[in-house]
């Protein structure tokens, strides 16, 4: 993994309008996602990390631009080492860039059409973007099927055919059919047995190392996301407020809703235990935040200051790869809590 840039978001927002009436009046707006920027190295895996409904699957759609942004840029590295924003290309532009970014869902049943032959799956994207003839577009979705550990004879099989780990699997096979630079993946493992899981995330490890991928993994199991990623962005009702690498995060985190967030995972020793950060209160609406901090209404350690200033996304003290986004982050240190306790 180098460090050049692959990928940057700039101010991404992107509000939803929420509608009544028979008129169909706009009474308000969902704040999705607000104001959010970060980057995307080559060939590393950026975890995207919080709550349901913090805005992390949007974002992801966005990147692949199922979602147009309300406002931002998303500027991606072409061939020869410049950046385009991919939300100014032209219709035959964006045409090309899609091949380049592609996206792993959640649910892999609905991710595939139940009609067609995991062989048309594979073979439309490939036709579309004009790749190679019939022949070798055959040879190379049973290349594909046999690199995630699956026999090539499968692509004449559909869907209904297959458990949701093999699908799961076909799915991954199938967004790297085009040969993409850069994968989102959403949730890829959460819908399938905890014995499946682990051979998911290994067989995704092996395939960009073998690939050069790089990778947006959302997923809200905080154990899976640090086996998985360099870097980790937590988000909270739909910004970013920390922001650092994988073992950074979890050993000096200073942000008190990644704090709780670390607490929840469990301890994989018998009788070790820890207490438990419990937020209190429910998650503010997106529709109407609070005004400061997001999260001053939640956090233990919130001042005045909170409830007015809304802190900005900043380098934290000398580590220029760890950003947080609290007022009180120098002053934050690790509880109790997060000592093994022993029985």
């Amino acid at each position: 993994m180098g460090n050049e840039i692959l990928l940057e978001l700039k101010n991404i927002r992107k509000y939803f309008p929420v509608e009544e009436g028979m008129f169909r009046r706009t009474v308000g707006t969902v704040k999705a996602v607000d104001d959010v920027s970060l980057f995307v190295r080559r060939g590393e895996t950026l975890g995207l990390v919080g709550e349901s409904g913090c805005g992390k699957t949007t974002l992801g759609k966005i990147i692949v631009r199922l979602h147009k942004p309300t406002q931002g840029q998303l500027n991606y590295r072409l061939d020869d080492g410049g950046f385009k924003d991919l939300l100014s290309l032209d219709k035959q532009e964006s045409f090309h860039a899609h091949r380049r970014i592609q996206m792993v869902f959640q649910d892999p049943y609905s991710s595939l059409n139940p009609v067609k032959t995991i062989l048309s799956a594979f073979d439309e994207p490939m036709r579309v973007h004009g790749m190679a003839s019939a022949k070798e577009r055959k040879q190379r979705t049973a290349d594909l099927l046999e690199a995630v550990n699956l026999r090539s004879e499968y692509m004449y099989r559909y869907p209904h055919e297959f458990s949701g780990g093999q699908l799961q699997r076909i799915s991954i096979a199938r967004a790297l059919c085009i040969k993409p630079d850069l994968v989102v993946c959403d949730e890829p493992v959460s819908a399938l047995d905890v014995s499946i899981q682990a051979q998911v995330l290994n067989l995704m490890k092996e395939l960009q190392r073998r690939m050069n991928l790089t990778y947006v993994f959302i997923a809200h199991d905080l154990s899976v996301v640090e086996y998985m990623s360099n870097r980790i962005a937590v988000m909270y009702l739909g910004k970013i407020v920390e922001l650092a690498g994988s073992g950074d995060l979890y050993s000096r985190y200073r942000h008190p809703y990644t704090r709780a967030l670390l607490s929840a995972v469990p301890i994989p020793e018998i009788g070790a235990k820890k207490s438990r950060v419990v937020l209190e209160g429910d998650v503010p609406s997106p529709i109407n935040p609070p005004e400061g901090c997001r999260f001053h209404t939640r956090c233990s350690f919130s001042q005045a200051r909170c409830a007015q200033e809304e802190p900005p996304l900043r380098p934290y003290a000398e580590h220029e790869d760890h950003w947080v986004a609290c007022h009180f982050a120098e002053t934050l240190h690790q509880a109790d809590d997060w000592v093994i306790q022993q029985p």
